[in-house]
């Protein structure tokens, strides 16, 4: 009876024993998993159905799509010319990053597409983007393009009318979608994040992440 009870014992501690490697093994794989992830500080919005693709024409009056800018991170900001201190912050803090990123600031591409058709024409655009970096394009959508522009991108704006028909300010998203070389989109980053961060997630695609 005794021998039966400690073989048995023996059984249950083999069990356990094995048990407890398997667990411990599984434990591994999945820490070597999770540290494998790239921990962006922007939103991983990777394999979103929304943002994927556009055709518009940009300030030099050319049609462009994503696929134009194939081998480069392409980081897209919506806003206008007049926008008094998001527009212009963004902005330069994608040319201060463009520094940032050294040898490798050629393959950035930034892109600013405008809400306000009506007033930014191809010649105000082209200005604009002189005032930050001479490699960014504008792009601009014609004004019935913009209900459906603004769906695609999940992309906020509203004409607020100010005194005079064309003092009107505009509302608006001002986050930054990333797109990786290849042309997926990736991530999503809100306004005010720093440019030390988004430099950091930009180099993060550079490497293939």
């Amino acid at each position: 009876m005794s021998i039966s009870s400690t073989s048995l014992s023996k059984r249950n501690a083999i069990r356990l024993i094995a048990a407890g490697a398997l667990w411990t093994g599984a434990a591994a794989l999945l820490g070597a998993c999770t540290e494998a992830k790239p921990q962006f500080a922007s939103i991983d919005i990777t394999g979103a159905d929304y943002a994927k693709d556009f055709q518009l024409t940009d300030h030099n009056g050319q049609p462009r799509s994503i696929k134009d800018f194939q081998g480069k991170v392409v980081v897209m900001f919506f806003g206008y010319t007049q926008c008094p201190d998001v527009c212009p912050t963004s902005m330069a803090e994608l040319a201060e990053i463009k520094k940032m990123l050294g040898t490798d600031g050629d393959k950035l591409q930034g892109l600013f597409v405008t809400l306000d058709p009506e007033r930014d024409t191809q010649a105000v655009l082209k200005a604009y983007m002189g005032n930050f970096d001479p490699t960014f394009l504008a792009l601009r959508p014609e004004l019935d393009q913009l209900p459906q522009l603004g769906k695609d991108f999940k992309t906020f704006y509203k004409k607020v009318e100010g005194k005079t028909p064309g003092s009107y300010t505009l509302d608006h998203s001002a986050g930054s979608y990333i797109y990786d070389p290849q042309g997926r989109v990736r991530l999503y980053s809100r306004y005010g994040s720093g440019a030390t961060l988004l430099a950091g997630d930009i180099r993060l695609l550079l490497k293939g992440n």
